[in-house]
């Protein structure tokens, strides 16, 4: 029994009744509904990686991380295996966090630009920041089948965040491709055909039910492969931060 009196599933189905973001994060945490993911993020917890030798791994899921009243919502692809797997906090103690923190920090939506572990201080202003997949996988792959499994926790917190989610920014094409059936599951409508991902992509989801649109934005992922190459700036990057902020009403810095 979690401290919400919500029993922990080993698996997200049936969590539709999770009535808060704080319940929902430590469900998350106690998923075992993937096998592969599962053996893969413990025996990373187990071996380590030398440089982080001292370090007590999370080796769990990762739950998203940021405000319950989140104004914008920013969406990866999946924990780092010494990332989020070694600090159990969304883009934590690995370069794409490090690219991703900066900028938010650099448009006014953090405290500070680094995220080193989950006790170093940190807030985010008007953001959250999750995944559709939120173990670890081998290769930083996850299947269709292990994306699929875990949308079930992504459509809650689309959910949750509804009466004051505004905006929404997807890093690269896993998580656009994740993403958009959850939106639709979620109450917004997606175009047909489906918006194809690219860097800069802007797509309004209507809510027919007379809530607030939904702003969608596309962005490079904040991998090594794209920030080394030089195919995301820092200045593409705040660039469609910004955008996406603005289009959500969260604060940004002048």
């Amino acid at each position: 029994m979690d401290p919400s009196g919500l029993p922990d599933p080993p698996d997200p189905s049936g969590v539709h009744d999770v009535p808060s973001l704080s319940a929902l994060d430590r469900r998350v945490a106690g998923c075992r509904a993937c096998p592969r993911l599962v053996d893969w993020r413990e025996e990373v917890a187990r071996t380590k990686r030398a440089a982080f030798a001292d370090w007590t791994y999370w080796g769990r899921p990762v739950p998203g991380f940021g405000p319950p009243d989140a104004r914008l919502l920013i969406v990866g692809l999946a924990p780092a295996a010494h990332g989020g797997n070694r600090t159990g906090r969304m883009f934590t103690g690995d370069r794409s966090g490090d690219v991703l923190y900066e900028a938010l920090y650099d448009v006014g939506l953090a405290s500070q630009p680094t995220s080193t572990h989950t006790g170093d201080g940190l807030e985010l202003y008007g953001v959250r920041v999750t995944s559709p997949v939120h173990c670890a996988p081998p290769a930083n792959k996850p299947t269709p089948a292990e994306r699929n499994t875990c949308r079930p926790w992504l459509l809650q917190e689309l959910r949750l965040l509804r009466p004051t989610v505004r905006a929404a920014l997807v890093l690269g094409a896993f998580g656009w491709q994740a993403a958009l059936p959850a939106f639709a599951e979620a109450g917004w409508t997606v175009p047909r055909p489906r918006p194809a991902f690219a860097h800069g992509t802007r797509v309004t989801l209507p809510a027919p039910d007379g809530d607030d649109d939904l702003h969608l934005f596309g962005c490079y992922h904040v991998s090594q492969r794209n920030t080394f190459t030089g195919k995301l700036t820092p200045a593409m990057l705040r660039e469609v931060l910004r955008t996406a902020a603005e289009a959500a009403g969260a604060p940004t810095r002048k």
